[in-house]
């Protein structure tokens, strides 16, 4: 296939044909990114997304300001599978914690809009210590989930 594409270095007709494609489905993009400002909205949504999911990793990967400095090395696909892992785990976290609070929020009589649900976040990161001991014996939880905080209750933030 790639020798269809180019021959002695320079493109033959059918990788032209490809790389002009190409361009054009760029084109069409920048040029709705231009045109529409609901689909700029919407790439800002997404692009929001993904720069928290970033400061989450560089937050948990904290050693050099979550950068990869050294050149490749044995085990460095797994150090950054292990980031992923733990990630993922955090976000899972999060997202069913939010998910207990705005219910319990519901159940006591608060007014919980589903605009400001949407907006909520699963990455955020205060209430997590990332330096420390971490204690993996799991208490035996009803429901599976510990009690969402009162946020009346002293030294609850």
């Amino acid at each position: 296939m790639i020798r269809m594409l180019s021959r002695d270095g320079r493109a033959t007709p059918l990788g032209d044909a490809l790389a002009h494609y190409g361009r054009i489905a760029k084109t069409l993009h920048i040029l709705r990114l231009a045109d529409e400002p609901g689909y700029r909205r919407q790439i800002k949504v997404q692009a929001n997304l993904q720069e928290g999911r970033h400061a989450l990793a560089r937050k948990i990967f904290h050693g050099r300001a979550g950068q990869l400095y050294q050149r490749y090395q044995d085990g460095m696909e797994d150090q950054i599978g292990a980031l992923g892992l733990v990630l993922n785990a955090l976000v899972l976290f999060n997202t069913r914690y939010l998910d207990a609070a705005v219910t319990q929020l519901r159940a006591d009589g608060f007014e919980v809009r589903d605009e400001d649900v949407a907006r909520l976040s699963p990455f955020v990161r205060h209430h997590v210590n990332m330096l420390g001991r971490y204690s993996f014996q799991l208490p035996d939880l009803p429901g599976g989930l510990r009690p969402v905080r009162d946020k009346n209750a002293a030294g609850s933030e």
